[in-house]
């Protein structure tokens, strides 16, 4: 899991950063997001983010609605590849990605995706050559920041973990209980519960008789915060961690405090965004979804561009070397075209919203 201190200690310029020094040309960026349908809000963010990073630069945005329908990602590669861009971002739908990057590779255009997590589609980046990185997370990076919290916080603690028997959280308690198991750590118990119930007595029964004190829960918001109320009520002490889906809309049960989750930050709130943000409040924009990672996308292709000395051409080589300052920290990418740092924090819930917890004091 990252290092929370990494991205915000010792930063001397982040988030709208002076602009570098670009050759005469202006440098072309495709934004390729939904405009419309059930996304559009999530297009709207990134098309406000690039906005705001551009502003008092020399970069001229190219909008491209992306639909996520099968089929149309080669159209939206030639769309970007006929209005001459340097390089695009965005790119919300795997879908996209896969049609869309055959042509952008063939005409030397790289692409920063900001949402597509499948692993699979990395792979066949790699394989297919394509000048795809991905500024988000990875289908394992969640399961690997729960992993490495655990790990380190909670090696001497007996430890129990606990999935709803869905298929989704299900396979990540497996994988998560493997992961302990190979570095040395047995759970007192591992269990399946019944989700969407009314009380969880009995399983808080379970998980005091197995003597445990410290509970991860693959599972919803709503079941966690049962199984977080039903603790309290029969006095057994738990230190609960849920994973990103906790960050969702509240429940008619309400989630207690102190109650952790691994999840992504609203990075706008963070220090690293302060400038964005308050540019954006200024602008009307609340800077929330995808505002801060579209801004950075923008202030990370003009620091290439820059350390490419306004060469597109060598753009895709200087994305894959550099370590760029953004509106979301520093960011750099390993030799698979992965965030060198796993993107997912701490959050611990303070009565009305999760915070990032910034210290090892987790308890």
């Amino acid at each position: 899991m990252r290092s929370i201190h990494a991205c915000l200690l010792g930063l001397a310029i982040t988030g709208l950063a002076a602009a570098p020094s670009l050759a005469a040309e202006s440098l072309k960026i495709g934004v390729v997001a939904p405009v419309s349908g059930d996304y559009a809000v999530l297009g709207e963010q990134a098309l406000d983010g690039a906005n705001l990073a551009a502003r008092d630069r020399d970069i001229a945005l190219t909008p491209v609605d992306e639909s996520c329908e099968d089929g149309s990602g080669a159209d939206i590669g030639r769309t970007l590849a006929d209005a001459g861009v340097d390089i695009a971002i965005g790119f919300f739908c795997s879908e996209t990605v896969r049609g869309a990057m055959p042509v952008l590779r063939d005409a030397g255009i790289p692409a920063i995706t900001l949402s597509a997590r499948s692993m699979p589609l990395m792979a066949t980046a790699l394989k297919e050559g394509w000048p795809l990185f991905r500024m988000a997370p990875n289908d394992q990076d969640e399961t690997d920041a729960i992993v490495d919290f655990i790990m380190g916080e909670w090696i001497d603690q007996p430890v129990a973990l606990l999935d709803d028997g869905t298929i989704y959280f299900r396979e990540m308690v497996n994988a998560v209980r493997n992961m302990l198991e190979e570095r040395g750590l047995q759970p007192v118990l591992v269990d399946t519960f019944r989700p969407a119930q009314e009380q969880q007595l009995s399983l808080v029964r379970r998980l005091a008789q197995a003597g445990a004190t410290h509970v991860f829960i693959g599972g919803t918001r709503g079941d966690v915060a049962i199984v977080a109320r039903d603790a309290i009520q029969q006095g057994v002490d738990l230190t609960i961690l849920g994973a990103e889906a906790l960050n969702a809309r509240e429940t008619d049960v309400p989630l207690e405090p102190g109650v952790m989750a691994i999840g992504i930050p609203e990075y706008g709130e963070l220090p690293p965004a302060a400038n964005l943000a308050d540019l954006a409040e200024s602008q009307g924009i609340i800077p929330e979804g995808y505002v801060v990672p579209a801004a950075s996308a923008v202030e990370l292709a003009a620091q290439a561009m820059a350390a490419a000395d306004g060469d597109a051409a060598r753009l895709a080589a200087m994305l894959a070397a550099g370590q760029f300052d953004t509106a979301l920290g520093p960011v750099s990418f390993t030799d698979r075209h992965e965030l060198a740092d796993n993107p997912y924090f701490l959050l611990r819930w303070q009565g009305n919203q999760f915070v990032p917890v910034f210290d090892s004091a987790r308890q």
